[in-house]
């Protein structure tokens, strides 16, 4: 099946054709993109918007998810091409203190060369997407108790799934739109042999560091190489030295012209989260509690890895990835808060509550079917916040790799003894190779003294909690009932560390294979945190289950409401990003920042010069300034520019989760990779603004220049369908 299924409910058929009253604003679906057909053509679009709603046609089939990142395919050989900071965590996993791939690059010649990615790596190919509300609703009651109606979903989710995946080179789920408005059905081919090709050395694909993420101007080669490995017989198949490369349907021509000021761009990929229909009440709590605390906390571990590793030591390589992550929203949770305290967002989402629910008292039909759906998720919404500090700190306490594989491995156990379809998600015989893989992963990302020292300090946090946040048999077994003793605390953690088994992947992979009584009689001292805090943890998911039906039943009104007022007066429509298929497009295009200032589009070969100090996060390597200073262009030379361009400003509405986006022209050829936005759209997530709205690409002349003159991969331009 090429095309989207929708088999929609009739709020879908308004859905389907929006209004548009913002420039660029909107992460759309491909079913709606015929809806938006004259905006889009009017911003430059030479392509049948109706054509880009077949999946497995041009351009769609050659855009892939990396679960977390987009890529796209860039020849015929299963080539992908993405952000360095999304093949990071692979050139970290092969990486180590005598072959830093990190700091030097990385760069296969041949097929033969290329390395395994990093265990559980994935390319998702999306084929199908259906629509299935009817279907996950069957069953729900209005009287529903919210664990009922949780449980209801999950059932109803899993057995669409189940059926979806009875071939297994593809993986399915069900995600749901708009808060539970409705329900699509996603089925990805699985590419599970995945090899990194060739990754920049860090000074350029990581040029400016934490400083210049999320700024401009950028001068950031954030592009790397995967490929996509298959068995003989074309078909997905797991690791093998005899598999060949994935042939790919559908793959994009490079346009070694890019792009100038004021050009079409588009970008179609995996956004992760945004929150712009979230109430003022979740609006004050998250930019007024989430955000600066998860900062803190997040910084807190940062200065933890780099008080306890040593720079460039295997130790400090198996955190990079990890501290990376760390740095980069703690940077964007900074960039929130400031722009949140000096906006109006919170403002903006009273009024509008005010004028919906005059709105909504204006008409009898509209206040019995929607009176009581902003009212009702509130009250639900101040329960959920109500034990937020305890469910933060041990969401983060999730970063000690041994107490996490415990308690995961514990609850297989546990799940393993329930019919599969009534087994908890992640816990599936679906999941079990990924499981596998995950307990791998640990291997080198993982030092014991990083990770104790990251217990140790969220564990000193959590024993000032108020007494009714905390989990009776986490202060037990820690000795915390009466509050912190440091150094009865050091010595439990000593001894906890000297003794477990779990450090050792063999030994985890022992432990997928035990059953519930093994764990019971165990004497490792992690097996025995987890079966200890089982009871309690398991208390609080039910409890998180109920409230969740319950918001189940309140949010999906309270967007039908704020979906008829939205169009009622000329507002964008479009679902939240939730790591799912989307499109959005604009133009390439500077900002002013700041009264008196403007920021030009693009950067160019020169800014890496003025920004060069020789050491740390503006290091650069010696080859690229000598090719720089002596102003050797290539074929890359930009007239406009006089110089080669690096990075470059778009219009394009987008989040985490489009790192690695392809970024194409008019006719839907390569032209860059979207990596990052400026540091005053971060906010973009809950709040779209088109005066700084602004997202940042690597220019494709950039990525072929460094690859020809100064990493010499040349193999992989040839192998690319490049067009003048």
């Amino acid at each position: 099946m090429n095309k989207l299924l929708v088999t929609s409910l009739a709020l879908c058929a308004t859905l389907g054709v929006t209004s548009k009253a913002s420039a660029d604003e909107g992460m759309w679906q491909p079913h709606q993109l015929p809806g938006i057909a004259k905006e889009l053509k009017a911003a430059g679009l030479k392509l049948n918007p109706n054509d880009l709603t077949d999946l497995t046609g041009f351009p769609m089939g050659a855009i892939v998810s990396l679960g977390g990142c987009t890529a796209s395919f860039l020849s015929d050989q299963g080539l992908v091409a993405s952000n360095h900071h999304c093949v990071y965590g692979s050139v970290q996993y092969n990486s180590t203190e005598d072959n830093n791939l990190l700091k030097n690059g990385f760069l296969a010649k041949s097929f033969k060369d290329e390395l395994p990615a990093a265990p559980g790596t994935r390319i998702y190919v999306t084929e199908e997407i259906t629509e299935v509300t009817d279907k996950v609703n069957q069953s729900i009651s209005a009287t529903m108790k919210g664990a009922d109606r949780y449980n209801t979903i999950d059932k109803n989710s899993k057995a669409l799934v189940a059926e979806c995946e009875n071939d297994d080179r593809y993986r399915c789920s069900v995600v749901n739109f708009h808060g539970g408005l409705q329900y699509f059905l996603f089925k990805q081919l699985t590419i599970r042999d995945v090899r990194l090709v060739h990754a920049p050395a860090s000074s350029i694909g990581k040029f400016g560091g934490d400083t210049d993420n999320w700024m401009w101007p950028r001068h950031t080669g954030d592009y790397g190489f995967y490929r996509a490995y298959v068995g003989k017989d074309g078909q997905p198949a797991d690791y093998s030295k005899d598999n060949v490369p994935y042939k790919p349907k559908h793959h994009l021509k490079v346009s070694k012209a890019s792009v100038k000021d004021g050009d079409f761009l588009m970008v179609v990929g995996y956004p992760g989260r945004t929150n712009r229909y979230r109430t003022a009440l979740e609006v004050d709590n998250t930019f007024n509690w989430t955000y600066p605390n998860a900062k803190v906390l997040r910084e807190d571990l940062i200065n933890i890895i780099d008080s306890t590793t040593k720079p460039g030591s295997d130790e400090a390589l198996a955190y990079a990835s990890t501290r990376a992550g760390l740095a980069n929203y703690a940077k964007n949770f900074g960039s929130m808060i400031e722009s949140f305290q000096k906006g109006h967002l919170y403002d903006k989402k009273v009024e509008l509550e005010k004028a919906l629910n005059q709105w909504i008292a204006a008409d009898n039909s509209r206040k019995q079917q929607y009176g009581q759906a902003l009212s009702g998720l509130d009250k639900l919404i101040k329960q959920n916040i109500a034990h937020q500090e305890r469910d933060l700190l041990l969401s983060y306490m999730g970063y000690s790799s041994l107490k996490s594989a415990a308690e995961r491995l514990y609850r297989l156990s546990i799940e393993k003894t329930k019919a599969d379809a009534d087994r908890k998600r992640g816990y599936q015989e679906r999941d079990m190779a990924r499981f596998e893989q995950s307990m791998k992963t640990v291997e080198r990302r993982y030092v014991a003294a990083v990770d104790k020292a990251f217990l140790k300090h969220l564990l000193g946090k959590y024993a000032k909690l108020p007494k009714e946040q905390r989990v009776a048999s986490m202060g037990k077994y820690f000795g915390l009932e009466k509050g912190l003793n440091q150094a009865k605390l050091d010595k439990l953690l000593d001894k906890m560390y000297a003794k477990t088994e779990l450090g050792s992947f063999e030994a985890r992979k022992t432990w997928m294979d035990k059953s519930a009584a093994d764990f019971e009689r165990s004497k490792d001292p992690f097996i025995q945190l987890a079966v200890a805090t089982y009871k309690d943890r398991k208390a609080m998911e039910d409890a998180a289950e109920e409230l969740s039906g319950n918001i189940q039943a309140y949010r999906p009104k309270y967007m039908e409401a704020l979906i008829a007022y939205y169009q009622g007066n000329n507002m964008p429509v479009y679902a939240d990003a939730n790591s799912t298929l989307r499109v959005t497009y604009g133009n390439v295009k500077g900002y002013s920042p700041k009264d008196g200032s403007y920021m030009k589009p693009f950067t160019t070969l020169q800014g890496i010069i003025e920004k060069y100090t020789g050491e740390g996060e503006f290091d650069s390597p010696q080859k690229q300034l000598d090719l720089i200073k002596a102003k050797q262009y290539g074929d890359y030379y930009s007239k406009e520019l006089d110089s080669v361009p690096v990075n470059y400003l778009g219009t394009l509405d987008i989040t985490g989760g489009n790192s690695g986006s392809p970024t194409l022209n008019d006719k839907a050829e390569f032209v860059g990779l979207a990596f990052d936005g400026v540091y005053e759209s971060i906010i973009g997530d809950w709040d779209y603004d088109e005066k700084t709205n602004r997202s940042i690409h690597v220019d494709v002349k950039y990525m072929l220049w460094v690859m020809e003159n100064v990493d010499g991969a040349t193999n992989l331009i040839d192998e690319m369908d490049i067009v003048e």
